[in-house]
């Protein structure tokens, strides 16, 4: 599954010139018996399947030195949610192990003894974590120094500073009877900025209220 879309585009550019790495590792290589099984029924019944807590130990284990300081993830619905700045912390930081859960979830112990901080990139379920960690992956990478042709454009976006973006227009002038705004056409950068932080502010109160501060 990997890189998938992170190969390309500006995050698969970016891997190429190595600006970032990912090394991926598969868990049944460390499965039991001739079929390799990563994972066994619940206990106390019901359905699905759960992973080994011995199964995923043992492929952490042999992946990552006991004293390697990436923090270690585990993608999960349960887990807290993926925040903007969440994503700003493990950019700058020495990078991530990240764990991809699958079936009915992952046995509880392995989770403890191995100190896996669960994420969530929101409230649904998916068939596996792959994906969920594709999105974490890429909230970090475009973030990184060199990614993106400006690092300005990573500062001016939904998120950053507690609000949803404001609105962007580009030519023509008129389309379909619809103008852009006079204020961005002013000239006027202190009328620019403040228009900009108004609308923000609108549509953040309109889609977002739970990102406003409580009063």
């Amino acid at each position: 599954m990997f890189p998938g879309p992170l190969g390309a585009s500006l995050s698969g550019d970016a891997l190429a010139r190595g600006v970032w790495s990912l090394e991926t590792k598969n868990i049944r290589d460390h499965g039991h018996g001739k079929h390799r099984a990563v994972d066994d029924t619940p206990a106390g019944g019901g359905p699905g399947m759960v992973l080994r807590c011995d199964v995923l130990a043992a492929a952490l284990d042999a992946s990552v030195a006991s004293d390697d300081a990436r923090p270690r993830l585990l993608m999960s619905p349960r887990g807290k949610p993926l925040t903007q700045a969440r994503a700003r912390e493990l950019a700058a930081g020495p990078g991530a192990i990240i764990v991809c859960g699958r079936f009915e979830g992952v046995d509880e112990r392995v989770i403890e003894a191995r100190a896996l901080e669960e994420i969530s990139i929101g409230d649904y379920v998916l068939s596996g974590g792959e994906i969920a960690a594709m999105v974490l992956l890429d909230s970090c990478v475009r973030l990184l120094t060199g990614v993106m042709g400006k690092d300005e454009s990573g500062a001016e976006e939904s998120f950053e500073g507690g609000l949803l973006e404001y609105p962007h227009y580009t030519r023509p002038r008129e389309w379909e009877g619809r103008q852009i705004p006079d204020a961005l056409l002013s000239g006027d950068h202190a009328r620019i900025a403040r228009w900009r932080r108004e609308e923000a502010q609108k549509l953040t109160r309109a889609r977002r209220p739970d990102l406003l501060p409580k009063t």
